[in-house]
């Protein structure tokens, strides 16, 4: 009877995995924007909604929008050459965006972070502004956070998890334990974490071929590197346990970038 139960567990683990499988590759999608195929499970127009949707929380969780109309207009200002040039480059190849940028500035001074919405809402923390130098740094973050958005990485992220949940949940079915269920979230955790540093680098890949473009240094994005390692923790940290690189690791890869995208 045991050795029946136990084939009745790995049956279902298969079954559950065979499902959480299918339904990941179903969600093939080919990007708009950069010709890649991708598995995601929304639209662009169901992203801009999503984003739209949570904007308003998102920024009431750093203190609200910062008060200072000029200081929001600079990060607009910014944030609207970069789209500007992009949409340029895009419409040469007969491709039209279909994401609505909006770029704010968060009251947080303390927090020292930016990040993008899906669909295109766009956020940084005067905690990092306020570290920031000059307008080719501010421009190497925004473009950045909008090379995460056009690249699709968080509807990405969604599908990834939803998928790694399906297979953990086969794992727990097939051990039939709680330990083994431990484990299962901790392997899936692992793996998503290192698509986010994935995700990260190939938004700075992004970010420093669109600001050669719109004529900004892209050398900022080094010094902005510097500046997140000033602040957290240093250039060389681990990167097992983070979604993001090691700012040393970055920098190479950025000045990697830089070399490929100068004309």
């Amino acid at each position: 009877m045991r050795s029946s139960g136990i084939k009745l567990r790995i049956i279902m683990a298969l079954v559950m995995a065979g499902i959480a499988l299918l339904s990941y590759y179903s969600k093939t999608q080919e990007n708009p924007l950069t010709g890649e195929k991708q598995q995601v499970g929304m639209s662009p127009e169901e992203e801009v909604a999503m984003g739209l949707q949570s904007a308003p929380q998102m920024a009431g969780e750093y203190g609200g929008l910062y008060p200072s109309n000029e200081l929001q207009q600079t990060v607009k200002a910014v944030g609207n050459r970069i789209v500007k040039t992009f949409e340029q480059s895009i419409a040469a190849r007969g491709v039209q965006d279909p994401y609505r940028f909006d770029f704010h500035l968060l009251r947080d001074a303390e927090t020292i972070n930016a990040f993008a919405l899906p669909g295109g809402q766009i956020f940084i923390t005067y905690g990092l502004l306020s570290k920031l130098k000059s307008q080719d740094q501010l421009a190497g973050v925004l473009w950045h956070e909008v090379g995460h958005v056009i690249h699709r990485h968080s509807a990405q992220q969604m599908a990834k998890s939803e998928f790694y949940q399906g297979l953990a949940g086969a794992a727990t079915a097939a051990s039939g334990s709680y330990g083994g269920a431990q484990i299962a979230n901790y392997v899936a955790q692992i793996k998503m974490m290192k698509f986010g540093r994935d995700d990260e680098l190939q938004s700075d890949d992004f970010g420093v071929r669109y600001m050669i473009d719109a004529g900004f240094d892209p050398t900022a994005m080094i010094e902005v590197m510097e500046i997140l390692a000033e602040s957290g923790g240093g250039m060389n940290r681990d990167e097992f346990m983070s979604t993001h690189p090691s700012p040393a690791n970055r920098v190479e890869k950025i000045k990697e970038h830089i070399a490929k995208y100068s004309h």
